[in-house]
């Protein structure tokens, strides 16, 4: 059964990949895409930077990057928040 729902997603990756390249306008919506990773992955790394003279760190994966991605700067300060709370 593993199988099979691995063959449905690499098919539908690569359909997608395929809709992506054929249309130009996809280009500049990928390009969009990886900018505002790369902006949420170095404001994060700023934070970490600045925190590192108080033991303050907000650890640089998937899901914190996310998180900055999709809410921006009020995400960024939910993690800090957060993380000043819980730990």
């Amino acid at each position: 059964m593993h199988y099979v729902w691995l063959g449905v997603l690499v098919v539908s990756s690569l359909f997608l990949l395929i809709t992506l390249v054929r249309h130009k306008w996809s280009w500049q919506w990928l390009g969009y895409a990886v900018l505002h990773v790369v902006v949420a992955a170095f404001l994060l790394y700023f934070v970490n930077l600045a925190g590192s003279y108080y033991d303050f760190k907000i650890p640089l994966n998937i899901p914190t990057v996310s998180t900055v991605l999709i809410l921006g700067a009020p995400g960024l300060l939910m993690l800090v928040g957060l993380k000043v709370v819980l730990f």
